[in-house]
């Protein structure tokens, strides 16, 4: 399940898609147009900032934009830089492995069915941008 802080970063880079190439979009706007808590949006734009996926400019005419075209940005990677893990496992996961406690990964059916949900959840979430989120 996404966490809302997720769910608020997507509505926050929606708006920057539909803004693309307008120039930076004042925080203020986003929370107002998108209904997001000005300062959970300030820290989430921050994450995605550091991240790379985000750009800001101070100053007047200053703002948040999308450092890279929308087409470019996978909907995978926002999710691992906002919630971390996308596989339901710490055994299963790509980018954050950890090995489960009391159990072996060579005989546990779980861990078996469990990397294929995160196959088939990355099938689509990696090939999906930030672009395909817009209608």
């Amino acid at each position: 399940m996404l966490s809302k802080k997720t769910q608020y970063a997507f509505r926050a880079l929606t708006h920057l898609v539909e803004n693309y190439n307008k120039g930076p979009v004042l925080i203020s706007e986003i929370s107002k147009k998108k209904k997001i808590p000005l300062k959970f949006l300030e820290n989430i734009l921050l994450e995605l900032k550091k991240a790379g996926i985000l750009e800001s400019k101070k100053g007047k005419g200053g703002g948040y934009f999308l450092k890279s075209h929308p087409s470019k940005t996978h909907v995978a990677n926002v999710i691992r830089v906002v919630d971390g893990p996308i596989s339901m496992l710490p055994c299963v996961s790509l980018y954050f492995y950890e090995r489960c406690k009391n159990c072996d990964e060579r005989y546990c059916g779980l861990h078996d069915v469990m990397e294929k949900v995160r196959d088939a959840t990355l099938n689509i979430l990696e090939k999906r941008t930030l672009q395909d989120l817009v209608v």
